[in-house]
């Protein structure tokens, strides 16, 4: 049977929710079969013995499981693994296009040493041996300078033994600088210590909610783990279970749900609050709850009467008083209500006012640590290596300050803030860093402001990217020692996102390695090793694996076996009132900072007399919008209502059009405060006047002829703005101007 793209769209646009549920991958590999056959790169497997192999997909923070068929030895088809906690057999269009990922031409395919200008794409191939002695040479030097503390690091994540083991060599070596790419994790991360007393994971019982309240998170948009929240979804339909999404633009979540709240952007937060005002007013609120597992109740309804009453959320949100009170009658009548936060896919930080906010909702119907509800997942505390013990030149290193700012005396409790560090390296004439290495992220392409973010890395002598594809950041550095994919090699995965019971996960070797690739663990290893000395000390395994047999203990073998294994030591279970506060219980106000849920209004970047638009970003489960690029498959399931060619459109109601005098399909120019870029128009009526949004995932400048220098890059015409509270980046938009090209 033959599906002609369009209509391949059309059905996919209508199961979306049901993606994970439905044959669809099946579906999706045989019209890839259909639009590849030009493709010059596409394998074409012989005839042969068919295996299978369980591992693990890292594409994105989801960490489904998935069961890899191969003939051969050629991986064919990526499939769900049926019975994973995460996915139970589902798989995402990202997932299941893994393998072009594998075999595809964006695989930097041996160690490369730049010999042109940056982003001049001249390179030359060298051998691992001459690749790790350039990396210790250059570091070497730098640490005999005493300058140790000038090499940054820059990871994908801070969890899981891979990441681990580049952040011990770092404090071996002698560096505090060592950052992860922001999400809302690390809001949610905050919100958590402070509100239950324990940095920790949320985790979200939606398979057993019956009333979702969505502060503008893409729950079927990338949310999460992307194919659970399919599932969740579906099951919410079927159950008669209601979701309400507030977000200023009909997302296919918004679109999807009982109920769209199109919320004036910016103002989540202060509908959080006047639902807050709602519930305690009418004492709609559990009193067991809030009597016997809470403090703080006071300051919060002290804070809510006082200045959030619904005429006054009115006001600032654009939402009808009645419905502001509806909605919090409804969220608080439900059984099992759940009100959840971080917008789109969750990419940025967020404020952490707005995630306190949402939180409290949750602690005000008393839905903590019970089914349907929220809870506090503790880390699965495997990694129990030795101390690093340092040298002298190391002690005196990592004594400096952090360049980001994380951890100083202004932001006591945030780990990372990379949003600072291109302001923190472009203060000064001569580069903060000497250094920086990179791995499993993609900062030239995904950070806000990457303008700035190219401008600050031009400035810093010696970059080294571990990425396994030519990427922007690999594109730009100096030495890339590309790292093995997911599907060559071996790596713990830990709890994604969300999920409401611990559990570890195992990546393995689907096939050997394609090309002269090596593990960035066994890298990292090796580079301390040939450093010598209390560096090479804090290292006493041969490489990666043995390094994570011995951590892992006995979960080794379950994981061999199984793919992945739960753990049920992971502190407060379901329906036990305990928190790690200093009273033991909920706070909705933290005594030791004095926070307490509130709304401080992120001034995003702009002069409205100057750009009297309001550019948002949104994404879409068709485009991955961090550090892994589109593979040339998904990038063909895109509407053409977002890319069209090479030119992407800009959403916008017809009454800002019309008022503007763009037509549906028209050349125009978006300029804000950090740049220009020229679109086309679709008029689009499920937006909020005034407001343009822009898709995420689009407008690279690397990889491959199917992605490169199609759309434009939300980041580039946008910046950072900090939360005051955290320094992390909330930026949820900026303000902007369209102009007839």
């Amino acid at each position: 049977m033959k599906i002609g793209r369009r209509s391949f769209l059309s059905f996919l646009i209508g199961g979306a929710a049901g993606t994970a549920l439905s044959p669809m991958p099946l579906k999706l590999t045989d019209d890839s079969a259909i639009w590849t056959q030009m493709w010059p790169w596409t394998p074409v497997p012989e005839d042969g013995e068919i295996s299978h192999v369980n591992s693990t997909c890292t594409l994105c923070p989801g960490h489904c499981g998935i069961t890899v068929r191969k003939i051969n030895d050629r991986a064919i088809k990526i499939e769900g693994m049926k019975g994973h906690p995460v996915n139970d057999g589902g798989i995402c269009l990202l997932g299941v296009s893994g393998l072009q990922l594998l075999y595809g031409p964006t695989r930097v395919q041996t160690p490369l040493k730049r010999v042109g200008a940056r982003g001049a794409g001249r390179w030359e191939k060298i051998s691992w041996d001459a690749a790790v002695s350039e990396v210790v040479k250059q570091l070497g030097d730098l640490r005999a300078e005493g300058k140790s503390h000038s090499v940054g690091l820059i990871t994908g994540s801070d969890r899981g033994t891979v990441p681990q083991l580049f952040a011990r060599f770092m404090t071996a070596y002698g560096s505090p600088n060592v950052m992860r790419t922001p999400s809302m994790l690390d809001s949610y991360e905050l919100t958590l210590q402070l509100m239950h007393g324990s940095r920790a994971l949320p985790g979200f019982d939606f398979e057993n909610a019956d009333f979702i309240l969505s502060f503008g998170s893409g729950i079927i948009d990338g949310w999460g783990s992307p194919v659970r929240m399919f599932k969740a979804f579906s099951g919410w339909r079927s159950n008669h279970g209601k979701v309400v999404q507030i977000e200023p633009r009909l997302s296919r979540t918004a679109a999807k749900s009982d109920r769209w709240i199109p919320v004036k952007p910016g103002t989540e937060g202060v509908l959080a609050l006047g639902l807050a005002h709602v519930i305690i007013k009418e004492a709609l609120y559990s009193s067991d709850f809030i009597d016997n597992y809470s403090v703080g109740f006071e300051d919060l309804q002290r804070l809510v009467l006082d200045k959030y009453s619904p005429d006054n959320v009115a006001a600032m949100t654009a939402i009808d008083q009645k419905d502001i009170v509806m909605l919090a009658r409804d969220f608080a009548a439900a059984s099992k209500p759940l009100a959840i936060c971080g917008r789109g896919r969750g990419s940025v930080s967020g404020s952490l006012d707005e995630f306190m906010a949402v939180h409290a909702l949750n602690a005000l119907v008393g839905n903590i640590n019970k089914k349907g509800g929220v809870r506090a997942v503790s880390e699965i505390d495997y990694i129990n290596w030795p101390e690093v013990q340092m040298d002298a030149v190391a002690a005196a290193g990592m004594q400096r300050e952090r360049l980001d700012g994380a951890g100083s005396t202004k932001y006591p409790d945030t780990r990372s803030l990379l949003n600072r560090l291109p302001a923190a390296i472009g203060s000064k004439e001569e580069s903060s860093l000497a250094a920086l290495l990179v791995t499993g992220a993609n900062p030239l392409y995904a950070m806000p402001g990457s303008t700035a973010v190219k401008k600050a890395m031009a400035g810093i002598p010696f970059v080294v990217s571990f990425s396994s594809y030519m990427d922007e950041t690999a594109q730009n550095a100096d030495l890339i020692l590309p790292n093995h994919t997911y599907l060559e090699r071996f790596e713990d995965v830990p709890t994604p996102f969300g999920l409401q019971q611990p559990v570890t996960s195992l990546a393995r070797p689907a096939v050997e390695p394609q090309f002269n690739t090596r593990h960035a663990g066994d890298v990292v290893i090796r580079i301390a090793k040939a450093l010598g000395g209390s560096i090479a000390a804090a290292f006493p395994w041969d490489g990666y694996q043995t390094c994570l047999k011995k951590t892992l203990g006995n979960k080794w073998e379950t994981l061999m076996t199984k793919g992945f294994r739960l753990d049920d030591n992971d502190g407060a279970p379901a329906g036990q009132m305990t928190f790690d506060t200093p009273s033991g219980k909920f706070a909705f106000a933290n005594k030791e900072t004095g926070r307490v849920p509130q709304f401080a209004p992120i001034k995003i970047e702009g002069d409205e007399k100057l750009y009297p638009l309001v550019l948002v970003p949104y994404d879409s489960f068709r485009l991955a919008g961090g550090y892994i690029g589109n593979p040339p498959f998904a990038v063909k399931t895109v509407e053409d209502t977002v890319l069209k060619g090479k030119d992407v459109f800009v959403e916008l109601n017809p009454e800002t059009a019309r008022a503007l005098r763009l037509r549906e399909g028209q050349h125009a120019i978006l300029s804000t405060p950090r740049g220009q870029a020229k679109v086309k128009v679709h008029w689009f009526d499920g937006i909020r006047p005034g407001v343009v949004a822009l898709p995420r995932g689009l407008g690279h400048t690397a990889y491959d002829k199917y992605l490169a220098e199609k759309g434009v890059n939300f980041n580039e015409l946008i910046g950072p703005v900090e939360d005051p509270g955290t320094g992390c980046d909330a930026a949820w938009g900026i303000m902007a101007k369209l102009s007839k090209a």
